[in-house]
């Protein structure tokens, strides 16, 4: 099988262990990996510091956040076909669209905040598993 696994990543450490898990499959089905990060909201705040600007870019930071997550797992799987994106909106609403639009097989998500209320008032996993036309692997990433 070829294709594309989505996986959904933060910067958390329990993120990276759900792209850990990620990769770990895209090679076992021989397909790509995309690792996504979404972010809230189009903002470039400008910092000044003694003679020092600092420009803090939300899409910038959060496309650098999934480059280096993207970079880390070819580190561990030198062989898989990695790409890293960054796209604006709520972390649920963005895999999924991101899956439909690439015809992903796997869309792979951590299970933080599936616990007690969290899975009836939803998470980033539950909704993803609802609205994925795809299959869903939820990671368990805490205990």
């Amino acid at each position: 099988m070829s294709g594309t696994v989505i996986v959904g990543v933060d910067g958390s450490d329990t993120s990276f262990k759900a792209a850990t898990r990620a990769v770990a499959i895209a090679v076992g089905l021989g397909a790509d990996l995309s690792v996504v990060t979404a972010y809230a909201k189009d903002s470039t705040e400008v910092i000044r510091s003694g003679g020092d600007t600092f420009i803090l870019d939300d899409a910038e930071q959060a496309q650098k956040l999934a480059e280096n997550i993207a970079t880390r797992l070819r580190e561990v799987e030198p062989g898989v076909k990695v790409h890293a994106s960054a796209v604006k909106g709520k972390p649920q609403e963005v895999l999924v669209d991101v899956a439909t639009r690439s015809g992903a097989q796997l869309i792979v998500v951590g299970n933080v905040g599936m616990k007690g209320l969290g899975r009836v008032l939803g998470s980033v996993a539950s909704s993803v598993a609802h609205s994925a036309s795809c299959d869903v692997y939820i990671v368990k990433t805490a205990q």
